[in-house]
């Protein structure tokens, strides 16, 4: 007769952030951080919670990092601030402050990394700032000085598109950034300010903005060109983004400010709405472990909230260990 409680059976592996080793299949056993699933024939929902609050509630920041090592800088409290806050998954401390006061700034890199670029002083400007994880350094000025664009990329390799014209329009200019100076790119399709990018400086994407109304177009970027992406469904601005331009993910903005959408590299799809809505936030991290930061909902906001896989519709069926 079989010892069941002796024989040890290698089940599939499912992450609960929506990724597996392959597909759920209805009636099989799936294995989780010592935990083991069921398989139904659902699939998880990401959904927002509460992250821990920024300590500077302000609006039209930028962000740029990871979930567990995030980071958000610049913004306006009904003034233009220079704070910078870092994430550790859980509670934001102070960083050190930009060289440069601005809020409308873009961000990309990592904590220990970071850039940001452009924004408002009272003036549009082209200041660009690199971050080591303690302070801010001086980085190469851009090429056109703009508030409101949309940036991405590393802080070698980083990518700065749109923004406005101030005060006579938007602008369809791309700049590229090598860790020194920045360059010219392929000019966006649409001009446009207030936009979100997400992604990196070979595999860009953005979305949203502002032109004479508020616009549903998305972007992707090859490194040279952008070409017409799909269309976000929710035409909006001040919007936030986080990802890659096969995974993206937008939320906020104004209106609909709750709205969350993710990307899939052709088409966008509705996500989870966020607790609070909210325009001029920033965004950081991934589409399954994403970051909404700051913004303004009828006051400046210091709510952060986190994106993750929701309970879905896999139901726990033996906890504790790893072995069946």
């Amino acid at each position: 007769m079989t010892n069941y409680r002796a024989a040890k059976y290698k089940v599939p592996t499912l992450n609960l952030d929506g990724t597996s080793e392959a597909s759920p299949v209805e009636g099989e056993i799936w294995y989780d951080s010592g935990k083991f699933y069921f398989g139904s024939s659902g699939s998880f929902t990401r959904v927002w919670s509460s992250g821990g609050n920024i300590g500077t509630a302000r609006n039209y920041l930028t962000g740029a990092g990871t979930l567990t090592a995030g980071l958000c800088m610049g913004g306006n409290t009904g003034s233009i601030v220079n704070n910078t806050e870092e994430y550790d998954g859980s509670t934001w401390s102070a960083g050190g402050n930009l060289g440069t006061a601005r809020y409308g700034l873009e961000g990309a890199g990592t904590q220990t990394a970071g850039l940001c670029m452009g924004g408002w002083t009272g003036s549009s400007s082209n200041v660009t700032e690199e971050y080591d994880g303690s302070s801010w350094s001086s980085g190469g000025n851009l090429g056109t000085a703009r508030p409101q664009p949309g940036g991405c990329g590393t802080q070698t390799a980083g990518l700065c598109m749109g923004g406005e014209n101030w005060p006579n329009g938007t602008y369809n200019v791309t700049e590229e950034y090598n860790g020194t100076s920045w360059s010219s790119g392929g000019n966006l399709g649409t001009a446009r300010y207030s936009l979100a990018g997400c992604g990196t400086q070979t595999a860009g994407l953005c979305m949203g903005g502002y032109i004479s109304s508020n616009s549903n177009v998305t972007e992707e970027y090859n490194g040279t060109a952008w070409s017409a992406g799909g269309n976000i469904a929710t035409a909006r601005q001040l919007l936030a983004g986080a990802g890659t331009q096969t995974a993206g993910l937008c939320m906020g903005g104004t209106p609909s400010g709750n709205l969350t959408e993710e990307y899939n590299g052709t088409a966008w799809s509705s996500g989870g709405n966020l607790a609070t809505g909210r325009y001029g936030p920033a965004g950081a991290g991934t589409q399954s472990e994403g970051l909404c930061i700051g913004g303004y909902a009828s006051t400046y906001s210091n709510l952060t909230e986190e994106y993750g896989a929701g309970p879905g519709s896999y139901t726990a069926l033996f906890t504790g260990h790893g072995d069946l």
